[in-house]
């Protein structure tokens, strides 16, 4: 057990130093705010609002239409709907465990001036060592295929614009250039990253939506969705993955330039810091606001695209390759992949400091030693997207497998266990919400949340998403050249 408690130690310290490391650089004159102020010190409401809208969704967008030709389109919009509403309150029930935890520990007296507090420390404060261990090892696993989802994704929308070069030979190059990422040191604040996220999501998801619409039914279009159990259930753990993987959030307390700065840590699809809040409190409210405007985006265009080409999605997972070239494709490519690219370093640095910490080189000032020591990280990564090149399936694979328990199953079962016990349900620092005032009823929702998504997600969504990755690499192959690339492929 004594190495099994050090990794777990290397991995919470270093995950701790994300922030740590570039906290002193705040301590600075606080009169030179003005323009950096506003491009990179956020904590507001509207800073953590633009941060869950914009890092909820991002390549999975263009899989969506592809999900729905499983589905259906009321099935679609349907589970669109329930999974966005599950992973708000799933984000809702970390926030209640976090301000549990940091209440408690402030009973005992305990300081959090210059400290962090993680998702993975609440777990470990209310229930356990073996649950932060839970915690972690899930969290890590989902960074490292959330970072090779991104590096597919790049290399699936690049040749969109220039099919000269195979998706494989792009797999590369886009490799060879997020590798870059070893040589920031760290990620600081994302004020401005936030504010840009949203619009090049913004953009793309109209996009798709205004040129689907203009495009118009193809001929002879057929809407057969669903056909098959295996496609069907693909197809929702791809939606559950889409409204999960940003809905886990360990939080940070810490002391900023300005005050106390909460930041909330998204584990999904991978964002290290995805934003700051000075009122940590109103977070669980946040992210379903953000989540309603997110069904702005995701819903008219799933709809517009799968309306427009119906059952040839079952071929093209990718959005963007039934669409026409234009300078307005081109632009909505491009900004996805500048997204993608910023999520693939939001997604590796923790993983680039857990890796150094095990090799003893986080403290050195050497950037170019650090780079060398975190090539051991990327590396992998880039192996497992040219081996699995299956953008969508990948994406379903992963939303059964690991985010039906980072985000849905483990915050549900932490919370019930949490207030098991009437003594902790009337000390509570956060008492049931206003629209379920029972505990009896919050204990019921977690229940419905833990065996839907267990049955449904994991079980079933594992079951259907595992057969149609296999079936992909009986179709396609390992290591595949150009992975969807002919209009002929068969479906799946």
């Amino acid at each position: 057990m004594l190495p099994q408690r050090q990794a777990e130690e290397v991995m919470v310290s270093s995950l701790n130093e994300t922030e740590g490391d570039e906290r002193e650089e705040d301590k600075g004159d606080e009169s030179q705010l003005s323009l950096k102020t506003l491009l990179w010190h956020g904590g507001s409401v509207y800073d953590a609002w633009f941060s869950c809208a914009s890092n909820q969704v991002a390549q999975v967008l263009l899989t969506l239409p592809y999900s729905f030709s499983q589905l259906g389109m009321l099935s679609g919009v349907i589970f669109q709907i329930f999974y966005g509403i599950l992973g708000s309150w799933t984000a809702y029930l970390i926030s209640v465990l976090y301000i549990e935890y940091r209440s408690r520990k402030e009973k005992e007296n305990v300081s959090f001036k210059n400290h962090v507090i993680q998702w993975f420390e609440v777990l470990d404060g209310l229930l356990g060592p073996y649950w932060k261990a839970m915690g972690l090892a899930f969290n890590c696993t989902f960074l490292l295929f959330g970072s090779v989802i991104q590096l597919i994704a790049c290399a699936s929308n690049i040749y969109y614009i220039n099919d000269r070069l195979d998706k494989r030979t792009w797999t590369y190059i886009f490799g060879a250039c997020c590798a870059t990422t070893v040589f920031i040191p760290s990620f600081h604040n994302y004020r401005l990253w936030s504010f840009l996220g949203l619009g090049m999501t913004t953009y793309t998801a109209w996009y798709l939506t205004i040129a689907a619409l203009v495009q118009g039914q193809v001929e002879n279009v057929k809407h057969t969705g669903p056909t098959k159990l295996v496609l069907y259930f693909t197809g929702a753990t791809n939606i559950l993955y889409t409204f999960g993987g940003h809905a886990v959030t360990g939080l940070k307390h810490g002391t900023g330039p300005t005050g106390p700065t909460v930041i909330t840590h998204s584990w999904s699809l991978a964002e290290e810091i995805m934003h700051a809040m000075w009122k940590p409190q109103k977070f669980k409210y946040i992210y379903l606001v953000a989540t309603l405007y997110v069904f702005t985006l995701t819903i008219p265009s799933a709809v517009a695209v799968y309306w427009a080409f119906g059952d040839q999605l079952l071929d093209h997972s990718n959005a963007f390759s039934l669409l026409p070239q234009t300078g307005f494709r081109d632009a909505a490519v491009i900004l996805m992949l500048i997204h993608q690219f910023i999520t693939f370093g939001f997604a590796c640095t923790p993983l680039y400091f857990v890796w150094e910490k095990v090799v003893g080189v986080h403290d050195t000032k050497s950037i170019c030693l650090r780079a060398l020591a975190r090539l051991p990280v990327v590396i992998p990564i880039w192996f497992l997207a040219i081996i699995f090149p299956f953008f969508g399936p990948i994406n379903s694979a992963v939303g059964a497998l690991l985010v039906s328990f980072t985000v849905y199953i483990i915050p549900a079962l932490a919370h019930m266990l949490t207030y098991r016990k009437a003594s902790a349900r009337k000390n509570a620092a956060e008492k049931p919400p206003f629209f379920l005032p029972s505990w009896s009823g919050m204990y019921m929702v977690n229940a419905f949340v833990v065996i839907w998504v267990f049955i449904v997600g994991f079980g079933f969504g594992g079951w259907a998403s595992m057969n149609n990755f296999i079936k992909q690499v009986d179709t396609f192959g390992l290591f595949a050249k150009c992975y969807q690339c002919q209009p002929s492929s068969p479906h799946r």
